[in-house]
C-alpha cells in the first residue's frame, strides 16, 4: 500500500521559512516523479512544484518560483520543499503528490502551514 507522509508545517511569520518533507512508501520512489500542491481555504488545489524521478527537471508555480525549491533523496525516498520568503498568501494545507508525467494518482493527507502578517 502506497504511503506519502508530509510533515514540516507549522505557523510562522511573513518572511520565515519552513522545509516540508514527504516521505514515500509501498511505490517504486526511483522512478516516480514527485510533486507538491496546496489548498488555501475555499480555495481549489493548486500545483507548487515538481521534480521528476531522476530529480534531473523541476517546475514551478508562477507565485513561487524563485522563493520555494523541491528536491529529492532518492536513497530515503522523500522529497522535500524548501519555502523562503514566505507570505500570508501562502497559507494552505501542503500535499505531496506521486506518479508520473504530470498524472499524480497518489496523494498524502497534507500538511498545514500557516503564515501570518
Amino acid at each position: 500500500q502506497v504511503h506519502l507522509v508530509e510533515s514540516g508545517g507549522g505557523l510562522v511569520q511573513a518572511g520565515d521559512s519552513l522545509r516540508l518533507s514527504c516521505a514515500a512508501s509501498g511505490l517504486t520512489f526511483s522512478t516516480s516523479d514527485m510533486a507538491w500542491f496546496r489548498q488555501a481555504p475555499g480555495m481549489g488545489r493548486e500545483f507548487v512544484a515538481s521534480i521528476t524521478w531522476s530529480g534531473d527537471r523541476t517546475s514551478y508555480a508562477d507565485s513561487v518560483n524563485g522563493r520555494f525549491t523541491i528536491s529529492r533523496d532518492n536513497a530515503k525516498s522523500t522529497i522535500y520543499l524548501q519555502m523562503n520568503s514566505l507570505e500570508p498568501e501562502d497559507t494552505a494545507v501542503y500535499y505531496c503528490a506521486a506518479g508520473r508525467a504530470a498524472v499524480y494518482l497518489r496523494w498524502g493527507q497534507g500538511t498545514q502551514v500557516t503564515v501570518s502578517s
